[in-house]
């Protein structure tokens, strides 16, 4: 059975922070679900989209789910919009799960914890006869891709968007430059490594962090491979996770070897002196430079900075812009205010290497 159709977003009093990532994602964009609404009794009564990024979008946002439903709209999903630390259902969001079900609608589950393995949650859903869809749980081992090297016969630029940290808009960027090349007559294809992306309704990828360790080069390796042979792209997008040095999850070593990509785009917020979540035990983030630096080390290229503006003045941004620049000698782009433009010359030029 496929998963499309109208939903509702929860964010529940966070709608307006870093911890309704996956909320952004969906108000940005998705093929797979029509967002009808955000329900966050904080920010109510706006626009989402205007409240995001100033665009309008036509996606109110409610006070209550309740002040939703009495509007008596048809509706398929209720989706989790936060990403919560550690992954745990947020309290507050149980009410509103129950109800959802109670009125025969089926919910979109990003977290770790799995609300089929909740006894009240999971009860109401099969008295109702309600699907609960937890999209992070793991495959079974026999259908997950051990790497082979076949990934020497994609013959297209791959680039990945890195970050220094964790929640810095990895995905967005690369959304963003995919449209760029799209826009551009370019036939450009994104591989998702989150649950979002699977919300947002990328046809390749798959969730990194519920994969068995041992298979996650693997299936990143495959749904490359699947792309290309399927798609025949001129250019592959893939998102990347966490960061290479954040202590609580590093990744990104599978992604500049495993996947051999032709380089990498690196998101940055000059604001976040810690790794987010981290300040407490004193966990500094390393600088740019040296991330940059770090990523040389492995034989790849970062062929330009996207910036997190977040916390940043326009005077600020403006001036980091020209220093990043000036010192890394490098194309910084601002990407929610200014686009991804000036990424495009580099990117463009990875094509050569596979035009002979």
């Amino acid at each position: 059975m496929e998963i499309k159709g109208k939903a509702i977003v929860l964010t529940n009093g966070v709608y307006n922070t870093k911890s309704a990532k996956t909320a952004h994602g969906l108000v940005r964009g998705s093929s797979k679900f029509d967002i009808l609404g955000i329900v966050d009794n904080k920010f109510y009564d706006n626009d989402a989209g205007e409240l995001l990024d100033g665009k309008y979008r036509n996606i109110p946002i409610y006070q209550s789910l309740s002040s939703f439903l009495n509007l008596k709209i048809n509706i398929d999903y209720c989706i989790i919009g936060v990403a919560s630390a550690g992954g745990v259902l947020p309290e507050r969001m149980r009410s509103d799960i129950i109800l959802s079900l109670k009125n025969n609608i089926s919910i979109i589950n990003g977290l770790h914890s799995f609300l089929e393995d909740d006894p009240e949650i999971s009860n109401i859903a099969k008295t109702n006869n309600i699907k609960i869809h937890d999209i992070r749980k793991s495959r079974e081992r026999s259908l997950l891709s051990f790497w082979s090297g076949k990934i020497n016969q994609v013959k297209c630029p791959k680039i990945v968007v890195m970050g220094t940290d964790c929640g810095l808009g990895k995905r967005t960027t690369a959304k963003l430059i995919v449209e760029n090349l799209r826009k551009n007559s370019y036939k450009a294809e994104m591989i998702y490594t989150g649950q979002t992306g699977w919300m947002q309704g990328w046809k390749y990828g798959f969730i990194l962090d519920s994969t068995h360790n041992d298979f996650v080069s693997g299936e990143l390796e495959k749904m490359i491979f699947d792309c290309y042979k399927i798609e025949n792209p001129d250019f592959i997008l893939i998102e990347g996770q966490a960061a290479l040095r954040n202590p609580s999850g590093p990744c990104g070593s599978e992604f500049l070897i495993s996947c051999d990509v032709d380089a990498v785009v690196l998101q940055h917020s000059t604001k976040r002196e810690y790794f987010d979540g981290w300040k407490d035990v004193g966990c500094k983030m390393p600088s740019l430079k040296s991330e940059v630096e770090l990523i040389n080390m492995y034989g790849k290229q970062v062929v330009g900075i996207s910036l997190n503006t977040s916390g940043m003045t326009d005077d600020e941004k403006i001036k980091t812009k020209k220093d990043l620049n000036k010192e890394l000698k490098i194309p910084i782009v601002l990407p929610i205010e200014d686009g991804v433009d000036d990424l495009m010359p580099n990117i463009l030029k990875l094509k050569k290497k596979y035009d002979n």
